[in-house]
């Protein structure tokens, strides 16, 4: 099978080919894992690159009408020269739907019907950020990983379940790659400002920087205006440089592990462009090996925007008969990744994976010793993190977790009684509640009184923070009735805010619209609790924070 992939959301006019002789490894469920000998990938590119600031839609596109021919016809002729056959020189053709800029998806659309139609070979069109990921997934042989996604415009974290990849967390303002454009903007730096902010970080000392992660979500604006801010203050730039990637590159790292944790998968797959950043790809090498996972990060031509990975899902998707009529291949620049019906994966995969809680388990940020009727908690320290850095979290997210605990129960929570702190070790001892998470146990009974319990947070002026369906425990009281206990208030705060009301209610729905079979029900019954004790105002609120996925 050769397949003919191009790829223009942006910046990156790109042309590849690539060709298996094994194209039974593309099919899932298969128990095949690619055999790289098996695969041949030949990829041409022309970057734009802005004469100053960041990307120019008008320059870009303008780049994109010329190069992208050129990049075509050279991919064409490559084909040519291995193909043996009397048939076409490729089987389909395959190009970046979205999300990008309109005016380049359309460029890089009609170029791939144009030859489509003239070959007479089918189109397959891909979602550029799946993409990213699955050449990941393709080239590790992971059976379900969880995947970070860290480009210049994206940032997600994405598991497959139930026919989709799942959007566990995202940033919730910009991508983490213009989020750093845009300091190196500010100090007078020429796109991409990301190999720039790498090779000046390797001279610089670590500056702190706002840290914000919210469950598996996180922003990075109010980051880049503490940047800003120290340059202008007269902080060397190469010190805030190593701030930033050691605060951003550290969050990320945190969220990822939230999602091994929440799903119970240990399997990671880096994609996007700034995984290229030897840092990061550090940071997630070390957490991984501290947890027992697996990681994998495709080599860097992979990494960066580029036709390769169009080209591999396209074929993909051709093996499972994913094709596109010409009528129906508009591209979306809106085009997110949990929009896309996974044909080409098996229906019974998931990234969520069942896991017992006797003995010792080691989450997101500490390890849990589970006695006959207490719990000893230790937060151990995160040697990915700068040290300065996981010295604070360590012993501020210990003395919040032991005082909200209390404040909650004070509310009308059910929590575990707190029985001993040790803050500077980051130790904490807890009753036993409940007899297993949540996650193991989904049912809209149980999630209904999640709702009523964040309400009630709320209505005290208490954010959770992270109520996931493994930071809730579930279990019968002595009259056989239902009990619910929220549990880890680790990045809990009081606030009376809205905004952080209603991102209490995202971070739960996201855990559940990942793990559960059937979601809808459960969000309802969330839904419908926390309106009979909480404000209208939240729900309302929840509504436009869920419009605001970097790509929705």
């Amino acid at each position: 099978m050769r397949i003919l992939g191009i790829e223009g959301t942006a910046w990156a006019a790109s042309a590849a080919v690539f060709e298996t002789d094994d194209p039974d490894a593309l099919r899932s469920g298969t128990g095949r894992t690619p055999d790289p000998a098996a695969n041949h990938v030949f990829i041409e590119s022309d970057p734009y690159q802005p004469d100053s600031g960041g990307i120019h839609p008008r320059e870009a596109a303008e780049h994109m009408g010329t190069a992208i021919p050129e990049v075509v016809e050279t991919a064409l002729a490559h084909a040519a020269e291995r193909h043996d056959g009397d048939g076409p020189v490729v089987d389909g053709v395959a190009f970046s739907r979205g999300p990008g800029l309109g005016p380049c998806l359309r460029i890089v659309g009609t170029a791939a019907r144009s030859v489509a139609q003239t070959l007479d070979v089918p189109l397959l069109g891909v979602n550029h950020m799946v993409a990213h990921l699955e050449i990941g997934r393709y080239q590790s042989g992971f059976d379900s990983p969880v995947c970070l996604n860290a480009s210049g415009a994206n940032a997600h974290l994405l598991g497959y379940h139930n026919g989709r990849y799942r959007v566990l967390g995202e940033t919730m303002d910009t991508g983490v790659g213009n989020a750093i454009d845009k300091f190196t903007r500010h100090v007078g730096w020429t796109h991409p400002g990301g190999p720039k902010v790498e090779e000046a970080a390797k001279g610089g000392d670590y500056v702190e920087l706002p840290y914000v992660v919210k469950g598996m979500d996180f922003s990075f604006s109010g980051i880049m205006s503490a940047a800003k801010d120290e340059a202008d203050a007269g902080t060397p730039v190469p010190d805030i440089c190593a701030g930033l990637q050691e605060t951003i590159f550290a969050m990320l790292t945190e969220v990822a592990e939230r999602a091994l944790s929440l799903t119970g998968t240990d399997e990671l797959v880096l994609g996007g462009g700034v995984g290229q950043n030897a840092r990061l790809r550090e940071m997630l090498a070390e957490m991984c090996d501290q947890r027992g996972a697996k990681f994998h990060a495709p080599e860097p031509r992979f990494l960066r925007d580029n036709a390769g990975m169009i080209a591999v899902l396209g074929a993909r998707m051709l093996a499972a008969g994913d094709t596109l009529a010409v009528e129906k291949s508009t591209v979306d620049p809106n085009f997110r990744p949990d929009q896309v019906e996974v044909t080409w994966r098996g229906a019974d995969e998931s990234v969520a994976r069942a896991y017992t809680d006797d003995g010792a388990i080691r989450g997101a940020e500490a390890t849990v010793d589970i006695g006959a009727d207490e719990v000893v908690k230790r937060r151990v320290p995160k040697t990915y993190r700068h040290p300065e850095l996981d010295d604070k979290l360590r012993r501020e997210r210990t003395k919040a977790e032991s005082r909200l605990t209390s404040d909650a129960r004070r509310a009308g929570v059910r929590t575990p009684v707190v029985r001993d702190v040790d803050p500077v070790d980051g130790v904490i001892a807890f009753q036993r509640v409940g007899d297993a998470d949540l996650a193991e146990r989904l049912d809209p009974e149980a999630v209904r009184i999640v709702g009523e319990y964040l309400a009630r947070l709320h209505e005290a002026g208490i954010v959770h923070g992270d109520p996931t369906t493994r930071n809730i425990r579930v279990g019968t009281g002595p009259g056989g009735e239902r009990r619910v206990y929220l549990i880890d208030f680790g990045l809990g705060f009081h606030t009376g805010h809205v905004e952080d009301h209603a991102m209490d209610l995202h971070v739960f729905a996201q855990s559940v619209e990942g793990t559960a079979d059937d979601a809808e029900p459960l969000i309802d019954a969330l839904e419908a609790g926390y309106e009979a004790v909480g404000s209208e105002e939240v729900i309302a609120r929840l509504r436009e924070v869920e419009s605001r996925g970097r790509y929705r």
